[in-house]
């Protein structure tokens, strides 16, 4: 969500930059694994060729006052490694959804096969679904 919020040539650009706002508004939690200023660092420089401008990104990304880092411990990756040998996850989908589970909390990602076979495991929701479903629906964004 925080890169396709970055790249307004990617499909669900302005759904996923409005639902970054409508939280921010709400100052609700955003709570994700360490791995995504990793996630965000690559895929912003991979496409852009600016690998300054990808840090500057992640790193703003990951210091929201709303936003909680949890650390990939031990324990998590186990759960995580469970997770993607049980539903065939890639590894990286498979952290996060460790993380949604753990904390309870909604899993929103533009990956149809992250969102329905993690389904299984935690509510999963497209962007355009958040912002539809959730408390700060009526935001303005």
């Amino acid at each position: 969500m925080f890169v396709n919020a970055f790249n307004p040539h990617e499909d669900g650009h302005a759904a996923s930059r409005a639902l970054l706002a409508a939280i921010r508004a709400a100052e609700d939690p955003i709570i994700v694994p360490t791995l995504l200023v990793t996630e965000i660092a690559s895929a912003i420089a991979r496409a852009s060729g600016d690998a300054d401008g990808a840090l500057e990104y992640a790193y703003a990304a990951a210091s929201l006052p709303q936003v909680t880092l949890v650390t990939l411990t031990a324990g998590m990756a186990r759960e995580a490694g469970e997770l993607a040998a049980t539903y065939r996850l890639r590894g990286t989908d498979a952290v996060y959804l460790a993380v949604a589970r753990r904390y309870g909390t909604v899993l929103v990602s533009r990956d149809y096969e992250q969102r329905t076979r993690g389904a299984a495991v935690a509510a999963c929701h497209t962007p355009e679904r958040a912002l539809k479903s959730h408390p700060f629906a009526g935001a303005k964004a």
